[in-house]
């Protein structure tokens, strides 16, 4: 499971009512695991085609966070199909993917036979202490239960002066195209549902905060990096960003797939009205923004 946005723009990471009141009704990390979980192995094969021509374009940049070399040994954690041990491997070093769902992994092999690439749970991980150069996750923060989990292990299989470095999704206010679904989902959608609420999606958002989540795992203060990247992200229709988060994720699509026609036809119309603005030629160039942030250990 490389997420991100993953067909949800982390806009629903806590779902309220217009009055600001959570209306979910099970809080509870074991029951949102099961739920992100189920929810990867349904769209893992969808998501190639719903979200990873976004999601790669942050890579390098993320490779980059950790100083990854060649001959260094990489952790890629929520690896997905394995984009990101995919581009290590290009830079020479020695990556090992682990995802929790089944289906992902299985696309990972099928992608990068030579590579390894293993079921496991990034907050439990079944490695020995100071095993690797580096880790890294791809917009996988928003899908784990326990996120703090995942900065205590990371921290303990990292070599010394090894470097962690994950992406998270920018606020919809400081990433124009994710603040298209925000507003229309905000605008139309009955937040009132069964979905279980996760943290925040927008936990690592304040570099302030996030430094010192770094600083209690461990990590060195001085060595934190908080940076923000805006790519353009090419679609061939005003409509494929509402399909993707429809059918290519997890949250925003539960929450998309409890509302009735009606409303989802209200949501879809107002989203594709909204990409038409960034129409150049025969695509739509949509903005969206990221944070990169990582520390040594």
């Amino acid at each position: 499971m490389e997420a991100g946005l993953n067909g949800e723009t982390l806009l629903v990471s806590r779902l309220k009512n217009k009055n600001g009141t959570i209306v979910v009704s099970m809080n509870n990390k074991v029951e949102f695991k099961k739920f992100e979980h189920q929810g990867w192995e349904n769209a893992a094969d969808k998501y190639e085609i719903a979200w990873s021509s976004l999601t790669r374009k942050f890579i390098l940049p993320l490779l980059n966070s950790v100083g990854l070399k060649e001959g260094m040994r990489l952790l890629d954690l929520a690896c997905g199909p394995g984009y990101v041990s995919e581009s290590a491997k290009d830079l020479g070093a020695s990556p090992v993917g682990i995802d929790f769902s089944a289906r992902m992994i299985q696309l990972a092999r099928n992608r990068n036979p030579g590579l390894e690439f293993i079921e496991g749970d990034a907050e439990h991980l079944n490695f020995e202490d100071n095993t690797f150069n580096a880790v890294t996750m791809n917009f996988g923060m928003l899908h784990m239960s326990e996120p703090e989990k995942v900065f205590s292990e990371a921290y303990r299989v990292l070599r010394k002066e090894g470097r962690v470095g994950f992406t998270v999704w920018a606020k919809p206010e400081e990433s124009p195209a994710a603040k298209i679904v925000d507003d229309a989902i905000n605008s139309y959608a009955d937040l009132n549902t069964d979905i279980p609420e996760g943290p925040s999606a927008f936990l690592f958002c304040n570099p302030v905060e996030c430094r010192e989540m770094f600083i209690k795992a461990g990590f060195i203060p001085d060595t934190f990096s908080f940076s923000t990247f805006t790519i353009k992200w090419n679609v061939p229709t005003a409509s494929f960003l509402f399909e993707s988060e429809l059918n290519g994720g997890v949250r925003t699509a539960a929450l998309l797939a409890r509302q009735t026609k009606i409303t989802l036809d209200k949501i879809k119309v107002i989203i594709e009205k909204e990409v038409e603005i960034f129409k150049m030629g025969d695509v739509y160039s949509l903005p969206f923004s990221a944070h990169i942030i990582s520390s040594a250990s």
